[in-house]
């Protein structure tokens, strides 16, 4: 299986390209892993509502830009539908052996996903109704595929 991790923003820290790369590795025998990332876009202090939704509708385009039509996209946002990890790894299973070769999970910038990126997704997802720094929910995403992996393998894993 192919699991594309597509985002708004680089990852400029150190420490969390350290994680990523770790992961990354780990899942190198599970699954073929890519990595996207599209331009963010500055928010200016005190951003109105329509500023801000300028900036998710253009990072929205850049990320669709990146989306073809027979990749099952799953999008990480705080409505949408809320899984242990057993259920993500049972998830997972199902959508492989449903055919979906490739799974490309969208983490949104500062602001969040357009409503544009979210119609196009084949399904929400949400890791809690925390919000989180999207450079660290790579990480989060990454520690729970791998899970998933193990679990599906029937291989030991933390509790």
């Amino acid at each position: 299986m192919n699991i594309r991790i597509l985002s708004v923003g680089k990852i400029k820290e150190k420490y969390l390209r350290d994680g990523i790369a770790e992961y990354a590795k780990r899942l190198g025998r599970y699954c073929k892993l890519s990595f996207s990332q599209v331009n963010d876009e500055k928010t200016p202090d005190g951003a109105s509502l329509a500023q801000e939704e300028a900036i998710r509708k253009t990072e929205g385009e850049r990320l669709l830009k990146q989306l073809k039509d027979n990749e099952y996209v799953i999008a990480l946002a705080l409505d949408g539908k809320m899984m242990d990890s057993p259920s993500l790894a049972a998830h997972l299973e199902k959508l492989a052996v449903q055919g979906n070769s490739t799974i490309d999970f969208v983490i949104g910038g500062s602001l969040g996903l357009s409503e544009e990126v979210l119609r196009r997704a084949d399904e929400k997802l949400c890791f809690s109704p925390m919000t989180f720094p999207h450079q660290l929910m790579q990480i989060i995403l990454l520690e729970q595929i791998y899970r998933s992996y193990r679990i599906i393998n029937h291989e030991p894993y933390h509790k």
